[in-house]
């Protein structure tokens, strides 16, 4: 006598009630481990030349993007984001405060639909880390005791950096949103 045996299935979803889904931290981690090993190679590298890429700004600024992160889900990326920088900035502590800004500009820039129906990468990317990098370089001056208008000499490297980032965040993007569950 033959017995039909049936697979045993277990289906969870990434959606819970918590303020943040799994799927979403584990989007973000992924993401921000890529742009870790990227800043302390090719961010180094491409240092000489007078661009200094921020993969982890580009890292939350995809999350954000890809889960359409409100504030408060912003914010947290930003919280784990500027604690990762924490590993090779130059002024400790300092990104908890650039980062927070710049992701919930990210979040608000894609919640207001910027470029269309659907938020553009490349303007919103460009407009998160151009913010980011400009709070650095003036608060960075200002705690270092220099100058405020020597935050000035910094602004060409703030802006190829933002110019930088948002031709990265919109090349992976379509990718990225083509991944199932995007």
């Amino acid at each position: 006598m033959a017995t039909s045996v049936e697979a045993r299935t277990v289906s969870a979803s990434a959606k819970s009630a918590s303020l943040v889904d799994i799927k979403s931290l584990v989007l973000l981690a992924i993401l921000l481990a890529a742009g870790f090993i990227l800043n302390m190679t090719l961010g180094c590298a491409l240092g000489i030349v007078g661009i200094k890429p921020q993969f982890i700004i580009a890292a939350y600024a995809l999350t954000i993007i890809l889960t359409r992160a409100n504030l408060l889900q912003a914010a947290i990326y930003a919280i784990v984001s500027a604690a990762v920088i924490q590993l090779t900035t130059s002024i400790p502590g300092l990104n908890f405060a650039t980062e927070l800004v710049a992701a919930l500009l990210m979040s608000a820039l894609v919640k207001a639909n910027v470029g269309g129906g659907k938020a553009n990468p490349l303007i919103a990317a460009f407009l998160t880390t151009l913010v980011s990098g400009a709070l650095f370089a003036v608060l960075g001056t200002v705690l270092m005791g220099a100058e405020l208008a020597t935050a000035v000499v910094k602004a060409p490297i703030v802006l190829g950096t933002a110019v930088f980032n948002a031709i990265v965040v919109q090349a992976l993007y379509f990718p990225l949103k083509k991944v199932p569950g995007n």
